[in-house]
């Protein structure tokens, strides 16, 4: 018996994957993060540390700015974790919305914005530098309307307030809520 269909594939993938090419360094970073948040901060930093060295600071930016976003959190140290949040800064204000389309096609690189400025702030903040921290809140507000309304977006304008609050009151302490708290 000779099959005549028509129909060039039986069993169609009804969800294709919307990356087909996986990024080896985002999975490695988020396979680092994944580990800081068990618990085991320093082998994190180590394996961001390496990964930092293995694409330079002349490399990808947006694995630079995603890993200087992620290495920042993983400092209990304010001034080590806002060099790391500087540098992540950076590396986005190079990285193109082709680039972050390639990587995931429901990012936008104006939605890093708000909470790389609320970081800044924050330990700048920690730090006791008011007028700096004052400065990138009021960036992460005018970035805030780029989140989407969603549980990550509301946890963000929920600390980009909670930050502005501690500015107003000259408090240093670190947040609860903040990352790695």
């Amino acid at each position: 018996m000779n099959d005549t269909s028509t129909d060039p594939d039986p069993d169609p993938d009804p969800d294709p994957d919307p990356d087909p090419d996986p990024d080896p360094i985002m999975e490695a970073v988020g396979r680092a993060v994944e580990q800081g948040r068990a618990g085991d901060l320093a082998g994190a930093r180590r394996t961001l540390f390496g990964i930092w060295s293995a694409i330079g600071v002349t490399g990808d930016p947006l694995h630079r700015c995603t890993l200087a976003h992620h290495l920042a959190d993983l400092h209990e140290d304010p001034a080590q974790a806002l060099a790391w949040d500087v540098r992540a800064l950076d590396a986005a204000d190079a990285v193109t919305e082709q680039r972050v389309q390639e990587h995931h096609a429901g990012l936008h690189i104006a939605g890093f914005y708000p909470s790389l400025h609320l970081n800044l702030a924050d330990g700048y903040r920690r730090l006791g530098s008011f007028d700096a921290a004052t400065e990138h809140i009021v960036e992460a507000r005018g970035h805030a309307p780029h989140l989407a309304p969603d549980a990550y977006g509301d946890m963000i304008r929920a600390a980009v307030d909670e930050v502005a609050v501690a500015i107003t009151r000259r408090e240093t302490a670190p947040r609860a809520s903040a990352p790695g708290a």
